[in-house]
């Protein structure tokens, strides 16, 4: 069975235009809650969300249909995608609901959920509520509805849990650092969490007003970061996403590092700790180099669809603990059950100091091979993959860079485009190729 709503991140649109209406939103929360309810006589679900303005009629929408179905509900604010993962887990509540659109601009929102253990769903499961949303909703009567409450420390107990993180032997001070926020959801806790760890900190994006979420900050517009740390002499800065779950570094020289290369160091840091890596998870889009470098070093890459979800599955089937993505999200399955852009960088920041080197030092044997992404906006429809001059192209160009490069294309999951990504030891190859293939691809 398709689904019809479900992308690889939750549910997720412009806000106003559906599926992202209060309607389909309360009647979404209405079949959760009943298809929790097949194993649980009385649920009860987490909702946190980041600092978009229309968060606030989602978080109304969705504890309706909660409480009509049954469901108790407890209200965090905004907080963290992970940070709802970690509580999700903690009060050992049956679902966690994050109400966020990660990286994407304010006029966007969605809909992701955490089970029990505070990891993503399954795709079964969200076919599970996709075909209960086709059945007429059951509503409950008044004496069976369920309750609302709001849990007033949840940012504090967060900011705890990624403390716990830090190794207790080492401490931030000394360093001074910029972090950016995004205007998201870590826009309090990000910058509380490195300050009682001892670091200096100030801060880009922890300004939230409900519209400028993302908004030429964050870890997708990371060059404010890079002026900011520049300016302001820091030895590092920080960049976070809308909802916190991705992370991107900056260092003293203005160098920007991406998951791949904080994947690599990850690795690196356990290695050096005397620690066996039996094997890492990265996606389609990881960096060959990264996966030459570990090989060399007898640990296995393998490379799962493009979206955490796919990258903990892999994870989670092979038994291993370290993956992610080059967009910044980190997983490490010892240290929490989702990406999480805080505790990632506190993981990146103490492989520093203990090694009491840069991490343009601790990376000097990891150089990447130069990446191409074209993202070309197509269709609802549109048939790429039966194009046949597209794909004689693309046959000629994998030709072409032989065993020295390679070629993908796909599907957004969360955005109507088809990303083209080549990549090659020769940087003029990468881009030249690239745009061929966007041009031809195009509808």
């Amino acid at each position: 069975m398709r689904r019809t709503y479900f992308g690889t991140d939750g549910i997720r649109g412009t806000v106003g235009v559906a599926p992202i209406t209060p309607d389909f939103v309360l009647r979404l929360a209405h079949a959760v809650g009943r298809v929790l309810k097949k194993t649980e006589e009385r649920p009860t679900v987490l909702i946190g969300k980041d600092t978009r303005i229309s968060g606030y009629m989602l978080e109304s929408a969705m504890e309706s249909g909660f409480n009509s179905a049954g469901v108790d509900v407890v209200l965090l604010g905004p907080l963290p995608t992970p940070g709802v993962a970690f509580l999700t887990r903690a009060q050992r509540a049956a679902l966690g609901v994050v109400i966020s659109a990660s990286h994407n601009a304010f006029a966007d929102n969605g809909i992701k959920f955490f089970s029990a253990q505070g990891s993503k769903l399954s795709d079964e499961w969200e076919r599970e509520v996709e075909a209960m949303l086709e059945q007429e909703p059951a509503w409950v009567d008044s004496a069976h509805l369920g309750k609302s409450r709001r849990l007033t420390d949840a940012a504090g107990r967060y900011i705890e849990f990624c403390k716990s993180a830090f190794p207790a032997d080492l401490t931030l001070k000394g360093l001074k650092l910029v972090v950016d926020a995004a205007h998201g959801a870590a826009y309090q806790v990000a910058p509380t969490v490195l300050r009682e760890l001892g670091a200096s900190v100030s801060t880009i994006g922890c300004a939230p007003d409900g519209m400028n979420i993302n908004k030429d900050v964050g870890a997708t517009h990371p060059q404010a970061l890079v002026a900011a740390v520049q300016a302001a002499q820091a030895d590092y800065g920080i960049a976070l996403d809308g909802d916190a779950d991705r992370l991107q570094v900056v260092d003293a020289q203005g160098r920007l590092y991406n998951g791949d290369e904080l994947l690599y160091l990850l690795v690196q840091k356990r290695r050096r700790q005397g620690q066996k890596v039996a094997g890492v998870v990265g996606t389609l889009m990881t960096n060959m180099a990264v996966e030459l470098a570990l090989r060399a070093q007898g640990i296995p890459l393998v490379r799962a669809k493009v979206g955490d979800r796919y990258v903990l599955e892999e994870l989670e089937k092979h038994g291993w603990i370290l993956g992610g993505e080059g967009s910044g999200h980190l997983l490490a399955l010892d240290r929490h059950s989702t990406g999480d852009g805080v505790i990632s960088a506190l993981s990146v920041l103490a492989a520093c100091v203990r090694a009491g080197q840069s991490l343009s030092q601790l990376l000097a044997e990891l150089t990447l091979f130069p990446q191409v992404l074209i993202n070309v906006r197509i269709a609802s429809g549109y048939d790429w993959q039966h194009n046949p001059q597209a794909q004689q192209t693309l046959r000629a160009v994998e030709a072409e860079l032989g065993d020295g490069g390679r070629v993908l294309v796909r599907a957004s999951g969360t955005e109507p485009l088809l990303r083209v990504m080549v990549e090659a030891a020769d940087a003029a190859l990468a881009q030249a190729c690239a745009q061929r293939l966007a041009d031809v691809f195009a509808p």
